[in-house]
Order: C-alpha cells, then sequence, then structure tokens
C-alpha cells in the first residue's frame, strides 16, 4: 500500500480512538480530559459510568457505521450507482417489518434483533429470487426489485405503526430512526464487520476493475457474475447486522464512501478500511451529539446522521459527487 494511504488509514483510526475518548468524557456526568485516563483505570461511579454504559455504546456505533459504510461503498459498486446505499434493496424495511411485528407482540429485546436479523434475511432472499427470474441478472433488475420490495416493505411498515398501541408506538418509532439505547452487546456484529471486511479486501484489485466495467473487467479474468454475487452476498449481511444492532441509521453508507472517494481516490484496497474507520467515527460522534444536545432526553441516533449527512451529501454533489465511481 502506498505511503500516502497507509497515512491516511493512521489518521483516521486516530480519529476513531478520539472519538471514542469524547464519547467516553461527554454526558450528564462530565469528565475533564485530565482525568479521563484516572477514570477508566480507577474505581467508582465515574469509572462505572464509562465503561458499563458509554463505552459498550459507542463501541456498538462504531461497528454499526463500521458496518454501513462498507456495505455502502460495496453496493455503489455493485450497482455502479453513486446513490446506492446498504438500504436500497430493501432489506432494511424487511427488518423494520420483523422488529416492529415483535415489539406489537411484546417480546424482549432479543426476539426483536432476532425479528429484525430474519427480517432482513427474508427480503435478501426475495429480492435476490426476484432478481433471477425471466430475463436474466442484471445490476438494473436488482435495484428495480429491491425498490419495489422496499416500497412493499414500507407500506406493511406504515400499517403496523397505524394498528399499534400507543404505548409500543413511540419504541416503534425510535427503533424506525435508529437508536443505540438499547443496543445489544457488539461483539457479534464486530465479528462480522471483520470478516466482512477480510473478504472484501481479498477482492478488492476486482472491486476496482468491476467499477471501471464489465467488459474490462471480464477481459482481465474476473469472473464477474461470481463477484457480484459475492459483493451482494456480503453488502446484505453487513446491512442486515447492522440493522440489527441499531435500527435504521441514515446516510451513512452514501455519504462516507462518496466523501472518501472525493479525498483520496478509488482504489478498494484503501477505500475499504478507511469507510469502516470514517462511518465508524461518524456515528459515534452523532451518537454522542444525540443523547447529549438535550440532555436529558436522549434522540435517536439516526436523526443526527441525517442531520450532519444531508448538508454534506449536497456539498459533495456540488463538488461533482454525482459521478459513477472508478
Amino acid at each position: 500500500m502506498p505511503r500516502a494511504g497507509l497515512g491516511w488509514l493512521t489518521g483516521l483510526a486516530a480519529l476513531a480512538l478520539a472519538s471514542f475518548l469524547i464519547a467516553a468524557a461527554v454526558g450528564s456526568l462530565a469528565i475533564g480530559p485530565g482525568d479521563l485516563l484516572a477514570t477508566l483505570v480507577g474505581e467508582g461511579t465515574a469509572r462505572d459510568v464509562v465503561w458499563g454504559l458509554r463505552l459498550p455504546r459507542a463501541a456498538a456505533g462504531f461497528v454499526t457505521g463500521g458496518l454501513l459504510a462498507l456495505a455502502g461503498a460495496l453496493m455503489q459498486v455493485l450497482l455502479r450507482n453513486p446513490l446506492a446505499d446498504p438500504y436500497v434493496l430493501g432489506i432494511s424495511g424487511g427488518a423494520a417489518v420483523g422488529a416492529l411485528s415483535t415489539i406489537l407482540l411484546g417480546l424482549g429485546a432479543l426476539w426483536t434483533s432476532g425479528g429484525a436479523f430474519a427480517g432482513a434475511l427474508t427480503s435478501m432472499l426475495l429480492v435476490f429470487g426476484l432478481a433471477h427470474g425471466r430475463g436474466g441478472w442484471t445490476p438494473t433488475r436488482l435495484l428495480l426489485n429491491g425498490v419495489v420490495v422496499a416500497a412493499g416493505w414500507s407500506a406493511v411498515v406504515s400499517f403496523l405503526l397505524a394498528v399499534g398501541p400507543p404505548t409500543d408506538v413511540r419504541g416503534m418509532l425510535f427503533w424506525l430512526m435508529g437508536d443505540l439505547a438499547t443496543a445489544p452487546s457488539a461483539a457479534g456484529p464486530a465479528v462480522v464487520l471483520i470478516v466482512g471486511l477480510t473478504a472484501a479486501l481479498a477482492v478488492a484489485r476486482n472491486l476496482n476493475l468491476l467499477a471501471r466495467g464489465e467488459l474490462q473487467a471480464q477481459a482481465l479474468g474476473v469472473s464477474v457474475r461470481g463477484l457480484r454475487l459475492l459483493i451482494y452476498l456480503l453488502a446484505s449481511l453487513l446491512t442486515a447486522t447492522a440493522v440489527t444492532l441499531a435500527g435504521s441509521v441514515g446516510f451513512v453508507g452514501l455519504v462516507v464512501p462518496h466523501l472518501l472517494r472525493l479525498a483520496m481516490g478509488a482504489d478498494h484496497r484503501l477505500l475499504l478500511p478507511a469507510a469502516v474507520l470514517l462511518g465508524g467515527t461518524f456515528v459515534v460522534l452523532a451518537d454522542t451529539l444525540a443523547r447529549t444536545a438535550f440532555a436529558p432526553q436522549q434522540l435517536p441516533v439516526g436523526v443526527f446522521s441525517v442531520f450532519i449527512g444531508v448538508p454534506v451529501f449536497l456539498f459533495l454533489l456540488h463538488r461533482g459527487g454525482r459521478e459513477v465511481p472508478s
């Protein structure tokens, strides 16, 4: 990897570490920069708050952001569409239906996570199966089927919100907007993230070729059909895991790959790990704002990710972010 690439990754890793320190220090129980180290290694209420609440939540946010940013980078190559994001194929809609159904049934948080993952996998298999119907598999066919399935899930979500009891609607809305307050342990999703990044890096050179065109990739010996299938399955699994962990957190998978392509180019050997680092940092900082800006009330992290993502994305469009990844 070029020295400049290592410099980028080092800088992003330092930024990620800084986001964790900020998340650990900021809150209703404020901890000064000089006291943070002593708090981490000491004893008392402050240590329990940091290790028991803030850092696990920050870890869940980082993993969520990394999963979404990595999935977004892969989806944009798969569909050759810079407006593609991890949710474009209806995976989040299926997860939402699964999660909201368990909430309506009065089941626990573990069932909610399981229902979300089952719904996401159902949506993934449905879109993939429809895309292999008559006419052959193409990115356009996959995208169209995903959009239609997403619209169907959206209608089901609206129905569930309409018939749900008022006592459950608030929790359902928080889940739909992305919420880390009740996120389960990030250990399992972190393993998925590491495995997914490793698998994506293994085909990073082929991704570079595919982004330049299918004909060129085939001429250079890339199995385009197999690579497409791998990208789809990998991006879908990453998205399903992220949605199961934190609900629907918008704009991360759309904005982060765009920003990195403008800043450092489109070499996926560098772009993919950089997307994980920046995506994770983005969500950690957004969640820190979400739980402190209007304290003691805590807002869903998805609200702040959109507040930040919309102006950034408009800036990227102004700078030429509408170009197809290459």
